[in-house]
């Protein structure tokens, strides 16, 4: 098969660790929780001694409390180090660095979209571990890396980098779609009965699939997996979602410098990636370790996402062990000002959630605030008088009086080139 073996001949170049990483992950996941944790510690052992010895900003921080790497034994003993935010891995960059020499490095971002994009150097190891990770998540759902996929992300492209990243895509059996006219949306759609996969920002899988359940497309019904990255998965999302392809979407929680956190199994699940990562929940914030990434130490980082860890007995039926990730309920946002007081963005999330579950009212939603004490609230579709009521009590739950507000429907709410955020101020 020759997309199997342009991606073998690719990996090789580019991941030669790749392939014995990815076979290890699928050993690990039938592991006993004593034995993960027990890796766990072993890779933090390693990563802090590693980090104490090239790493200036390391070596500074833990003699500046009296500590060494021996003492740093347990996931326990984590809570002896400062938790450190994207503004100390920007601030101190070149200090985080690791001195020590690696065979290959990959220049890697993140995407800048909740501030100042961050540059760092990965290690061949930490990008093939992460890829490995992915991989396994695929096998879950008897995908290949290498099967025909469609694929949702930024196309602001020039005409020279859209034909760069059309070669791109065909050397990883990939097409994506970089308009949305009738025309363009047609051809996505069939291409995408012979895909395998579909992925990418999860808000532009929602409106191609609006688009398929609206204009009367043939559905492509044959796909094993449709995946959601980037962005948080909307439960309203789902139906939709559903109708055009047959099947839920699923959820890759992660980032840039974490690497893959969470990755949903078939049951429903999202397993935390224990091999790579330690995660605490700290006031309901996400704190996470990277636990294979050498050439820029993650340790403690606070990623800016609130989340809820299932209860520490909770077992999956699919037999995995590694503990769940019941949400990954916001992003920590902007405050929002009322006309005395202050309040947390994920207000809305909760505003929107009490609908759902309460009142079976689930809504896309967007929040935009210019001017404190005022919010305006869009709506993607139509509300009866008694739909509309529903959201009112529930704005002023939770605001009361301190805050007037605005409801407009029939939004159009979904971003093409960035990440659709559900709450934007300029305050």
């Amino acid at each position: 098969m020759f997309s199997k073996l342009l991606f073998k001949i690719g990996q090789n170049l580019r991941n030669p660790s790749l392939q014995n990483l990815y076979f290890f992950l699928k050993e690990a996941e039938k592991w006993k929780l004593e034995q993960l944790v027990s890796y766990q510690e072993k890779k933090l052992f390693e990563l802090v001694n590693i980090a104490y010895e090239y790493s200036s900003y390391y070596k500074n921080s833990f003699d500046l409390l009296g500590l060494k790497p021996s003492d740093i034994k347990s996931i326990e003993d984590l809570k002896k180090l400062p938790i450190i935010s994207k503004k100390e891995l920007l601030l101190y960059n070149s200090e985080i660095h690791t001195t020590n020499s690696f065979k290959k490095l990959f220049e890697a971002n993140t995407s800048g979209t909740s501030g100042e994009s961050l540059k760092f150097k990965r290690d061949e190891h930490a990008d093939s571990f992460n890829r490995a990770s992915i991989f396994r998540g695929y096998s879950w759902y008897t995908i290949k890396p290498w099967d025909r996929n469609g694929y949702f992300w930024g196309f602001d492209f020039s005409k020279s980098e859209e034909k760069k990243v059309k070669v791109t895509d065909w050397l990883q059996n990939r097409f994506r779609i970089f308009s949305y006219n009738r025309k363009d949306v047609a051809i996505f759609i069939r291409k995408l009965r012979k895909a395998t996969y579909l992925h990418g920002y999860s808000s532009m899988v929602y409106e191609m699939a609006k688009l398929i359940n609206s204009q009367n497309f043939k559905k492509p019904l044959k796909l094993k997996m449709v995946k959601g990255t980037s962005e948080k998965i909307v439960e309203a999302y789902q139906e939709e979602i559903k109708k055009a392809f047959g099947i839920k979407m699923i959820s890759e929680y992660g980032a840039a410098e974490t690497g893959i956190i969470a990755f949903e199994c078939r049951n429903g699940n999202m397993h935390i990636n224990m091999e790579g990562v330690i995660v605490e929940e700290v006031d309901n914030e996400i704190i996470v370790t990277n636990l294979q990434m050498k050439s820029f130490p993650i340790i403690r980082y606070r990623l800016g996402d609130y989340i809820k860890l299932a209860v520490k007995d909770k077992r999956c039926s699919c037999g995995m062990h590694h503990p769940i990730l019941e949400e990954v309920t916001g992003r920590i946002g902007k405050l929002v000002y009322g006309k005395n007081n202050t309040y947390p963005s994920l207000y809305f999330y909760y505003i929107f959630k009490n609908l759902a579950q309460h009142k079976g009212l689930e809504l896309m939603y967007q929040v935009q605030q210019n001017k404190k004490g005022e919010l305006l609230f869009l709506i993607e579709g139509n509300l009866t008088k008694k739909e509309l009521n529903l959201v009112q009590q529930e704005i002023e739950t939770y605001f009361k009086k301190d805050m007037n507000y605005t409801i407009e429907v029939s939004k159009k709410l979904v971003s093409k080139n960035t990440k659709l955020k559900s709450f934007i101020s300029t305050i």
